[in-house]
């Protein structure tokens, strides 16, 4: 159920500009470590090609030298003579038959074995291209994955790698094997003929203006497929992870119905690409009979005649129209598989672009060069005139200043787009400021490395995500080298251990998709245990008890008064209970702080966070 925005998005994407010499550059690059593949590759094709072009030469010998004999000084298996006797002629015939077949089995070895070196140098090069892509994803800030489109991505790591893959396995291969054997197979028949060869491939500019035109269309429409499968996979991931929303406002036929109008776009771009293919191939092969006719009819004529093509020529043999016969099936039906293939290589290229764009998108938050490791901290955190900003001119926070002393718990209070979240987002880098600085123990947050100043903040969110392992191990993700010792005790700390010793085999419980089976507070509770187990000096906490009943928030806040206890703590919350006893509340609006102080401090003052207590906190407080 993806929204029109982000169609629009991925179709603004596409819509740039593209760089086929660039894209195959970028290629190019991945390739250049296994050299000696390609090298290996280019010997055995020409090896092949070779093989390929001996082929009608043996058949030409063979009729011109021994079933035919027109000059025995054209002869270059055998001496031969016009008066050579039927045993000569059938031994020499036998030779060459020989010699037929080892060219053969030659050209056949040669080409397995560059299709194998080939498809292992393409599948290095893709093993690369997936880590360079999976690396790429983890540094992207948040405010890509914000204006992007999971399913979006998603296609560009599975769909478009498999168009790459499907190119050089054997796409490649054969369109160098096509190219290397035209120009081979047309410089021998010049050589044999230049009248004879000039008529046979007349028709040769025809077959390149249709190959042209149609690959060129089928080079969008391939584009377009990409994009529009884009769109399937991000609708599709969009209606998986909101299955429940569906259900629960009955959308279930409009969901049905925007995701048909999704696949018939994508269905519509690939009959349009398969389209252009399959016109394309039947126009090749009628041209191809055009030009072996010309071939029979033209040296059928001169053979008959026993007159040359022009003044000045050679006769054409009869066994030279045999040869010419196979020399242009052996021109035009690469043309054939370089149009066919191409439409693959057209393919992976749309498919290339988009990785590489992907690739080449830029990482908006990155250490300094001389960035280093921030040592252990005390939790000392100063916001001095912060700024900022999601979209360039719209100011999210506006001159924030505050500070945190260590072991202060500092509550943000608001209503929804007041900045609370953007606060709490600049603390680990998630987005950089725009103005103004952070500081953590007098150090500005920009001139430290991220993962060292990450890896001193605890996180629970109010969304707990959750991976598909064992409970041990999302419980260890913050601190891989935890004991299970160490692991159980933070479970116990914030008293996790009882539901989690009820699941079928306790810690070693493969959780499903997010945590799917537990309930939500239940899942909060693993959050926390994980938080725990990182032990950090600043903990954050984003509405972490706003979506589980009073029971299960009085266990998570037990437990929140454990962990945060000597820890520097900001907690964004609507609930009066895990900010009530905290050191300093702010209270935000329009991306400002414009109340400071306690809990009472603030009642007193019956201001904007007043008029919050009585319209939501002091109900809560009287059923509590």
């Amino acid at each position: 159920m993806m929204l029109d925005g982000g169609r629009r998005m991925l179709e603004a994407e596409t819509s740039k500009p593209k760089n086929l010499l660039s894209t195959l550059g970028r290629f190019g690059v991945y390739f250049r470590r296994y050299w000696l593949h390609l090298l290996f590759v280019v010997i055995v094709s020409v090896v092949n090609v070779w093989t390929q072009i001996t082929i009608p030469k043996v058949t030409e010998q063979a009729v011109n030298c021994y079933l035919f004999v027109r000059n025995p000084a054209d002869c270059t298996f055998d001496t031969v003579t016009f008066e050579l006797a039927y045993e000569q002629r059938a031994a020499g015939l036998g030779t060459l038959a020989l010699i037929m077949l080892a060219l053969i089995v030659v050209g056949s070895v040669t080409t397995g074995l560059a299709f194998y070196t080939m498809r292992d140098a393409g599948n290095k090069v893709l093993l690369h291209m997936r880590e360079d892509l999976f690396n790429k994803i983890h540094r992207l800030t948040l405010s890509y994955y914000s204006r992007s489109e999971a399913g979006d991505i998603m296609s560009r790591v599975t769909n478009d790698i498999d168009a790459i893959q499907i190119a050089f396995s054997f796409a490649l291969i054969n369109l160098f094997l096509g190219v290397l054997s035209i120009a081979w197979v047309a410089l021998t028949m010049l050589q044999s003929n230049v009248p004879y060869t000039l008529l046979s491939l007349a028709i040769v500019p025809v077959m390149v203006v249709v190959t042209a035109y149609f690959s060129t269309m089928a080079r969008r429409a391939f584009r377009k497929t990409r994009r529009e499968m884009g769109s399937v996979n991000a609708d599709l991931q969009e209606s998986i992870s909101g299955a429940r929303e569906v259900q629960a406002f009955n959308r279930e036929e409009e969901s049905i119905e925007q995701f048909r109008r999704v696949n018939a776009a994508n269905r519509a771009a690939n009959v349009r690409a398969a389209a252009f293919t399959s016109v394309l191939t039947p126009a090749l092969e009628a041209l191809g009979y055009v030009s072996l006719g010309i071939v029979v009819v033209v040296g059928g004529l001169s053979v008959l005649r026993n007159e040359p093509l022009l003044a000045g020529t050679g006769v054409i043999s009869l066994g030279l129209v045999l040869a010419f016969i196979q020399y242009v099936q052996r021109f035009n039906q690469p043309i054939q598989q370089i149009a066919l293939l191409w439409t693959n290589v057209q393919s992976a290229i749309a498919g290339g672009e988009r990785i590489f764009a992907l690739l080449d998108e830029p990482v908006e938050i990155e250490d300094k060069p001389d960035a280093r490791a921030i040592p252990a901290i005390d939790g000392h955190v100063v916001f001095k005139d912060v700024t900022a900003e999601y979209v360039k001119g719209e100011p999210v926070l506006r001159g924030v200043s505050f500070e945190a002393h260590p072991g202060q718990t500092i509550a943000v209070v608001g209503p929804t787009g007041a900045g609370k979240t953007t606060i709490i987002n600049l603390l680990p880098r998630f987005y950089d400021v725009t103005g103004g600085q952070v500081l953590i123990d007098g150090v500005d947050v920009r001139d430290v490395t991220q993962a060292s100043l990450r890896q001193q903040i605890g996180l629970v969110l109010q969304d707990s995500f959750l991976f598909s392992d064992t409970v041990m191990e999302n419980i260890r993700y913050g601190r891989p080298d935890a004991t299970d010792e160490e692991v159980l005790a933070a479970a116990r700390m914030v008293q996790a251990d009882s539901f989690i010793e009820r699941l079928p085999n306790g810690y070693q419980t493969i959780l499903g998709e997010r945590g799917s089976g537990l309930s939500q507070g239940q899942r909060q509770l693993l959050s926390i245990a994980r938080a725990a187990l990182k032990n950090p000096r600043i903990m954050i906490l984003d509405e972490a008890t706003s979506s589980v009943d009073t029971r299960t928030e009085r266990l998570i806040q037990r437990a929140l008064d454990t962990l945060l206890s000597g820890r520097t703590s900001f907690v964004i919350a609507h609930r009066l209970s895990t900010i009530r006893n905290a050191d300093v509340v702010l209270m935000i609006a329009d991306g400002q702080i414009i109340e400071r102080g306690t809990h009472n401090e603030l009642l007193e003052q019956k201001g904007r966070y007043y008029e919050l207590y009585m319209s939501q906190f002091r109900t809560e407080e009287e059923v509590v």
